[in-house]
C-alpha cells in the first residue's frame, strides 16, 4: 500500500491562484509601501522590496503571506517585557504542509553566471522541480507562477526565460518579488518561516507530514544588519533561538512525544552560538553544519488523539542578545 500523501490531491487549493489577489494589492499598494514594480525585458513582472526601492515592514508582513500561497496569515504583535526584541512575527497556516512546504519553503535552487537565489513561493509548485512535490503529491497546474528571492539584483533575462520553460509558461505569467536579506522586508519575510523550518525538519526526522493537521510559529524581529553575513545570522537566530511553534498531530502519543523531543534546535550539536559564528566555523559551507540545528527554540506537540501537550527546548535570550547587538 502506498503511503498516505502529505496533501490531498483532490481538495488541495491551488497556492498560485491563492497568491495572485495578494500580489496584485501589492502592486496596487506599491506607492505606499516603498516599492518598485517593472516589467523585465520578457515581461515578467519584478516587484523590488528592498534593493532600488527601501520597502518596510509591512511589505515584508504581505510578501510573506504571498509566500504562503495565501494560505496562512503573519502577524506583527508587541513582544511580551522578557523578549529579546519589541516585536514578535507570528504564522499560522491551517493547511501546514501546503502552505509552508508546498509554497514557503526555499527548495529551488537557481544560477545563471554569478547570479545566485533559493526561489520561494508558489511558483515551485508550477515548476515541480524538487522530489518534494513526489512526496506531498501535489502539483499546481495555474495560469500564473509567484515566485520570491532572497536577493540583491533582479534574475537575469536568461534565468527567467528558462524559468518560463520549467514552469511551461509565458513569461509574462511569471512574478519575482525581490527582498534582499539587509531589508526591513526581506528580514520580515525570513523570520516569517518559523513553522516552515519546523515542518520542514519533521520531514527530516522522518515523520508523517500527512499528520500534521495544523500548527503556529512566532520568532523575534531582529533588527537589520547592513551586511549580508550579519543579515543572515541574525535572521537564523530569531529562529533558531528565539522561535517557538506549536504543532498539532494525528497518531500517538509516543510518536507526538518523539518528535517533541527531536524537533527544538538544542537538539543539535551546534547549538548554543549565533548563527553567524556556526557558519564560520563551518568554513562558510552550510553542508557542514548539522541539519538538526535549523528548528525553532521551543516548540510543543500536541497529540490530538489524547490532547497530550509536550513542550521541548528553550529560549536562549543570551545568545540572541549577542546576535542582535543589542545594548
Amino acid at each position: 500500500m502506498s503511503p498516505t500523501p502529505a496533501v490531498d490531491p483532490v481538495h488541495a487549493p491551488s497556492v498560485n491562484r491563492g497568491a495572485r489577489p495578494l500580489l496584485d494589492a501589492l502592486v496596487a499598494d506599491a506607492s505606499a509601501l516603498r516599492l518598485k514594480v517593472s516589467r523585465s525585458g520578457a515581461g515578467a513582472l519584478i516587484v523590488d522590496a528592498g534593493i532600488a526601492a527601501p520597502g518596510g515592514l509591512e511589505a515584508g508582513r504581505r510578501i510573506a503571506e504571498i509566500c504562503l500561497g495565501g494560505l496562512g496569515q503573519v502577524t506583527l504583535t508587541p513582544a511580551a517585557g522578557d523578549a529579546p526584541t519589541a516585536t514578535l512575527i507570528g504564522v499560522h497556516a491551517t493547511n501546514p504542509v501546503l502552505a509552508c512546504l508546498g509554497s514557503q519553503y526555499a527548495g529551488w535552487q537557481l544560477k545563471e553566471g554569478k547570479f545566485f537565489a533559493m526561489a520561494s513561493g508558489p511558483g515551485r509548485a508550477r515548476a515541480l522541480k524538487e522530489d518534494l512535490f513526489a512526496e506531498l503529491g501535489y502539483r499546481d497546474e495555474s495560469e500564473d507562477a509567484v515566485f520570491v528571492l532572497e536577493v540583491d539584483r533582479p534574475p537575469p533575462d536568461a534565468l527567467i526565460a528558462r524559468v518560463a520553460e520549467t514552469c511551461k509558461l509565458a513569461p509574462d505569467r511569471l512574478a519575482f518579488v525581490l527582498t534582499p536579506t539587509t531589508s526591513l522586508a526581506g528580514t520580515v519575510q525570513i523570520v516569517a518561516r518559523s513553522l516552515e523550518v519546523a515542518l520542514h525538519k519533521a520531514h527530516e526526522l522522518k515523520f508523517p507530514l500527512a499528520d500534521i493537521v495544523d500548527g503556529f510559529g512566532a520568532a523575534p524581529l531582529p533588527p537589520p544588519a547592513a551586511k549580508f553575513m550579519a543579515a543572515m545570522g541574525r535572521t537564523n537566530d530569531a529562529i533558531l533561538y528565539g522561535g517557538r511553534v506549536s504543532l498539532f498531530v494525528k497518531g500517538s502519543e509516543k510518536d507526538a512525544e518523539t518528535l517533541a523531543e527531536k524537533l527544538p534546535s538544542s537538539a543539535s550539536r551546534d547549538y548554543g552560538k549565533p548563527f553567524a559564528e556556526v557558519f564560520a566555523a563551518a568554513g562558510g559551507d552550510f553542508y557542514k553544519i548539522d541539519p538538526m540545528l535549523f528548528s525553532p527554540g521551543l516548540v510543543e506537540v500536541t497529540a490530538l488523539a489524547t490532547g497530550r501537550c509536550f513542550r521541548r527546548g528553550r529560549i536562549d535570550a543570551e545568545v540572541l542578545a549577542r546576535s542582535f547587538g543589542i545594548a
